[in-house]
């Protein structure tokens, strides 16, 4: 894609005036880093506050009476008894059990929900939502009309509460519609980074503002899609297209938590979503693959692609997400292997470059969470 075929986001000249590498991501003109380094970014944002634009996600609402009955056939986890002012985890999945995209899905009204979608399967998602639920709600895409900022970090809570006290009070995927700088905001307690922050859904025209307000305090920077990238790796965090896609299923993509206790195989309300029957038999039966954390035990980064291989050199997986954890001090990386391999502490080795690099199969995050609980 050309770079004037490219999308921009609100926030794209604020992103030149400060100096950011601009790549191409999801059909839009991303800031991959900015003057401080992807490194630097990275142990910013893990020790004061970062700022990161993630406008390109999209934003869909739902409304009616049956907006959450409807979207539950749709999803593995509960919707109906989401409480007003919080926000789940969820999987679109399809018939054959495979991930169509994950995203986040937040109770504005006993009527009204707010997902978040991933960029690259927004336009799908949105097609998918209408066809499905046709007739059963509304389905509004705000793709156009407002910005997505995110703000984390230890320091985030304090930042943002000096535009708006009450987010203090908020607990992890608590969610609420509040001002900030007198404009209307959808605020979420949650990130992509595995420390404490927030979400803030912004209207467009008001993005820039609330932008350049938050990185003038003194303790936050713009952080830009690199270190975003190697923060949710060292959260054990997946990336659609990467280490999931719709030809992994939940189980194997060890999403199992993602399926709600009571539509899991053993619950009393098993299934009742896409794919259901072909995803609880390997809840019950196993698979053949699962995706894990690995740790190199050499100091080489072994990047997506790279086969995974046993002591007789066997193919027995391959890597979806790697490189180096600047928190962590180190290589990690996470990828499918063969369930005769999940076992922690297990030893396999990734071909990188011609050379066998020994791995251990370890838990992840890789790094502890700060999400703040209360």
């Amino acid at each position: 894609m050309s770079t004037q075929e490219l999308q921009h986001t609100p926030l794209h000249a604020l992103h030149l005036q400060l100096g950011a590498r601009m790549v191409p991501f999801a059909g839009y003109a991303m800031p991959v880093q900015y003057p401080l380094g992807v490194l630097k970014e990275h142990l910013h944002t893990r020790e004061q506050a970062g700022l990161f634009d993630v406008s390109h996600m999209g934003q869909i609402r739902l409304r009616g009476a049956q907006a959450a009955q409807a979207l539950e056939a749709l999803v593995p986890v509960d919707i109906i008894d989401l409480p007003l002012g919080m926000q789940r985890y969820a999987l679109f999945t399809n018939a054959d059990g495979g991930i169509l995209d994950d995203l986040m899905v937040a109770r504005l009204a006993s009527d009204e929900l707010l997902l978040v979608v991933n960029a690259a399967c927004k336009q799908q998602d949105l097609a998918h939502l209408r066809q499905q639920l046709e007739g059963q709600c509304e389905v509004e895409s705000l793709f156009a009309s407002r910005a997505l900022l995110a703000l984390q970090g230890p320091a985030a809570a304090k930042v943002l509460g000096r535009l708006a006290s009450q987010v203090g009070g908020m607990t992890f995927m608590q969610f609420a519609s509040l001002k900030l700088l007198g404009v209307d905001c959808y605020v979420s307690r949650s990130g992509y980074t595995g420390e404490d922050g927030y979400e803030i859904s912004v209207p467009v025209e008001a993005a820039a503002l609330l932008a350049r307000t938050l990185l003038a305090e003194p303790e936050v920077e713009a952080i830009g899609l690199g270190a975003r990238d190697s923060l949710r790796l060292e959260a054990g965090l997946c990336l659609y297209g990467h280490d999931m896609e719709v030809r992994t299923t939940p189980i194997e993509a060890s999403l199992a938590w993602a399926i709600s206790k009571a539509r899991r195989a053993d619950g009393e309300r098993a299934g009742g979503f896409p794919g259901a029957a072909h995803i609880l038999a390997q809840q019950r039966e196993g698979v053949a693959s699962k995706r894990v954390g690995l740790l190199p035990r050499e100091r080489v980064p072994v990047r997506e692609g790279a086969l995974i291989v046993n002591a007789r050199e066997e193919v027995i997986g391959r890597v979806t997400s790697g490189g180096f954890g600047p928190s962590l001090g180190g290589p990690l990386a996470m990828g499918y292997v063969q369930s005769e391999y999940t076992a922690l502490q297990t030893e396999v080795f990734a071909q990188v470059r011609g050379k066998r690099v020994p791995m251990q199969v370890v838990r992840t995050p890789f790094v502890a969470p700060r999400y703040y609980r209360g």
